[in-house]
C-alpha cells in the first residue's frame, strides 16, 4: 500500500517497528497533532430518502478510507445491527488484503453495514458517511492513506438505495457544504469479501493504536457530538466467520 507518511503503517507493516518502535511513533504522532487532519462536517439531512415499508433489516456498503475507522464510526450507530470490514469492487481471488493494498485490483476497502430501517433510515447512514466517517472531497485518498482502494464510493444494493444516494449528493453540491468538491462515486455492487479476521473490530479492540488514536478516534467523537441521538457507547461487534463473497 502506499502510504505518504512511514507513521502512519498499519497492520503487519507497522507490528514489524516492535514495541519499543511503536511507543516512539505514538509519541511522535501526538506531538504532531492531537487529532486527525480530517475534519467532521455538520451537514443537512437528505430531502430524498427510502420510503419506510416495515421491512427490520437492510445493507448498504459504503467505502471511504481505511476500513477500520469507518466500521469503528457505524459501529457506535443506533439501528446498526452489524459492521463488516471488507473488500468490494474486484474479483474474488484478489480479496486479500496485501494483494488490494497494490491498489491494481479494483477493489476498495469497504464496510458493510446491516441495519434495521425502522431505527435508521438508509438516507440517515449516507448523512453519518458523508459528515463523519470520511471525506468525500478526497479523490482517491483518505487522511495518509493514498490509492484507488480508499476512494470514496456507495455500492447501491438496489434502485432505491442508488436514487437516495444520487439525490443526496446532488444536494450536497448544491448546498456547497463542502469547501470542495464531492468525488464520491455511485459504482455497480459486484459482491462483498469480508476483510481477515484482525481487520475486524480493530477500532472497537485498539482504540490507543497509533493510527487509530490519531486518525479514527476523532471520527467516533465527532459522531457523538454531531448525531447525539445515534450515537451509542457501546460497539455492536462483528462475529468474525470464515470469510466468503455476497
Amino acid at each position: 500500500m502506499n502510504i505518504v507518511n512511514p507513521l502512519f503503517m498499519k497492520s503487519s507493516k507497522l507490528a514489524r517497528y516492535g514495541a519499543v518502535a511503536i511507543a516512539v511513533v505514538a509519541v511522535a504522532l501526538w506531538q504532531r497533532s492531537a487529532h486527525s487532519d480530517e475534519r467532521a462536517v455538520s451537514i443537512p439531512a437528505p430531502l430524498q430518502d427510502e420510503p419506510a415499508n416495515g421491512v427490520h433489516s437492510e445493507t448498504a456498503v459504503v467505502s471511504g478510507g481505511c476500513f477500520w475507522g469507518v466500521q469503528g464510526v457505524f459501529q457506535h450507530v443506533r439501528g446498526v445491527t452489524q459492521v463488516a470490514s471488507g473488500y468490494t469492487g474486484g474479483a474474488a481471488d484478489t480479496a486479500q488484503y496485501e494483494r488490494v493494498s497494490d491498489g491494481d485490483t479494483g477493489h476498495a476497502e469497504s464496510v458493510r453495514i446491516t441495519f434495521d430501517p425502522t431505527v435508521i433510515s438508509y438516507g440517515k447512514i449516507l448523512q453519518v458517511f458523508f459528515s463523519v466517517a470520511h471525506d468525500p472531497t478526497e479523490l482517491d485518498y483518505q487522511g495518509p492513506d493514498h490509492g484507488t482502494q480508499y476512494r470514496s464510493a456507495i455500492f447501491p444494493m438496489n434502485p432505491q438505495q442508488r436514487n437516495v444516494a444520487k439525490a443526496y449528493i446532488a444536494q450536497l453540491q448544491g448546498a456547497h457544504v463542502f469547501s470542495s468538491p464531492i468525488v464520491t462515486r455511485i459504482e455497480t455492487f459486484k459482491g462483498f469479501y469480508n476483510a481477515e479476521d484482525y481487520h475486524q473490530n480493530f477500532l472497537a479492540l485498539h482504540p490507543d493504536y497509533p493510527y487509530i488514536a490519531i486518525n479514527d478516534m476523532p471520527k467516533v467523537n465527532a459522531l457523538k457530538n454531531l448525531f447525539p441521538a445515534l450515537y451509542r457507547p457501546q460497539p455492536v461487534l462483528f462475529q468474525t466467520v470464515a470469510r466468503t463473497g455476497s
